[in-house]
C-alpha cells in the first residue's frame, strides 16, 4: 500500500485526493492536513483523505509521498516544520506554480535522506476551496515535474506514476525553464486579467460600461476572480520572469497601439497571424480544455 500525506486540502489538495482514491482506491492511504479543523472533516466526509491528523508532523510520519498542496509563499515555512518527520526515502513535492525558488527552499530545508520532485499540475479553476475540488480535474492536464538535482531516479519514476495514476501526462522539466514558460502563457494572463479590471474601473464611465459587460469581459477577466494570495506567491517568486513577459507584452501592445493609429491593413494582418496562431495551437493542445471549460 502507498502512504500519502497531503498538505493542503483546498481545490488541489482535495481533487488530488479524490482523484487517488478513484484511480487507486483502497491500495492508497491517504492522510491529509488543513489547519481548519472544519476542513479536514469535509474533506473525510468527501472521501478526499482517509484520516486526517491534527499537526502536520504527525500527517508526515511514515509516509511514502507529501504532497505539499499550500499556497506558494507557506511552503518556506512548511518544509522545516515536516522535515525532522520525514522517513529516509520519503518523497516530497508540491503543486506550487513556480518551481525554482521552492526547490532552493527544499535544499536548504529538506534533510538529504529524502528526495524532492518539484510538481506544477497545469490545470485549476478561478476558485481555490475543497468544495469545488473534483477527481477529474488533472485528466489529460500535463504535470509539471522538477526534480531536485540529488533526487534519486526512482522517486522521480514514482512521481510520474502517480501523475498519470490521476489522468494527467507528466513531463519532466528543469525549473529554470519551467518558470520562464510559464511566465508567459500562465503568469502573465492572470496580471493582464487584473490589469484589465484595474484599468476599466479606474474610469468615470466605468457604472455605466458594466452594464454593457458581456461575454468578452467575462472571458478575459476570468483570471481576476483567482486566489490573490496564489498570485502574489506566484509574483514574489518569479519576478524575473514576469517582467521579461511583461516588458514584451508592452512593446507589443505598443506594436497594435501604432497600427490602430495609422495601418489599417498592417493592424488586420497582425490580427491574422494572431488568430491563425491561436487556432493552429487550440487544434494540436487546446481542444483537451473543453471539459474544463477553458
Amino acid at each position: 500500500m502507498t502512504r500519502i500525506a497531503i498538505i493542503g486540502l483546498g481545490l488541489i489538495g482535495g481533487s488530488l485526493g479524490l482523484a487517488l482514491k478513484k484511480a487507486k482506491g483502497d491500495e492508497v492511504d491517504i492522510v491529509g492536513f488543513a489547519r481548519r479543523p472544519e476542513i479536514a472533516a469535509e474533506a473525510i466526509k468527501r472521501g478526499a483523505v482517509t484520516r486526517t491528523e491534527p499537526e502536520m508532523g504527525s500527517a508526515v510520519a511514515g509516509v511514502n509521498i507529501v504532497v505539499i498542496a499550500t499556497p506558494l509563499v507557506p511552503i518556506k515555512d512548511i518544509l522545516p516544520q515536516i522535515a525532522e518527520r520525514l522517513s529516509p526515502g520519503t518523497i516530497v513535492t508540491d503543486v506550487g506554480s513556480t518551481k525554482a525558488q521552492v526547490i532552493a527552499w527544499a535544499a536548504e530545508y529538506l534533510p538529504s535522506n529524502v528526495d524532492f520532485v518539484g510538481g506544477h499540475p497545469m490545470t485549476g479553476k478561478e476558485t481555490s476551496g475543497l468544495a469545488d475540488a473534483e477527481a477529474g480535474l488533472f485528466e489529460n492536464c500535463v504535470y509539471c515535474l522538477s526534480p531536485s538535482r540529488d533526487a534519486d531516479g526512482e522517486a522521480i519514476k514514482t512521481m510520474e506514476e502517480m501523475a498519470r495514476w490521476v489522468g494527467a501526462t507528466p513531463l519532466l522539466i528543469d525549473a529554470e525553464k519551467h518558470d520562464a514558460l510559464v511566465a508567459g502563457i500562465s503568469h502573465l494572463p492572470l496580471l493582464l486579467s487584473s490589469s484589465l479590471v484595474s484599468a476599466l474601473a479606474k474610469s468615470d464611465l466605468w457604472p455605466e460600461m458594466s452594464k454593457l459587460a458581456a461575454t468578452g469581459f467575462l472571458d478575459m477577466t476570468r483570471l481576476a476572480g483567482g486566489d490573490t494570495e496564489l498570485y502574489r506567491g506566484i509574483c514574489a517568486t518569479n519576478q524575473k520572469a514576469i517582467l521579461d513577459w511583461i516588458d514584451r507584452y508592452i512593446d507589443t501592445l505598443n506594436e497594435y497601439r501604432e497600427l490602430v493609429l495609422q495601418d489599417e491593413k498592417g493592424l488586420q494582418s497582425i490580427l491574422q497571424d494572431a488568430r491563425e496562431i491561436r487556432q493552429e495551437w487550440f487544434e494540436k493542445e487546446g481542444r483537451r480544455f473543453r471539459k474544463q471549460g477553458d
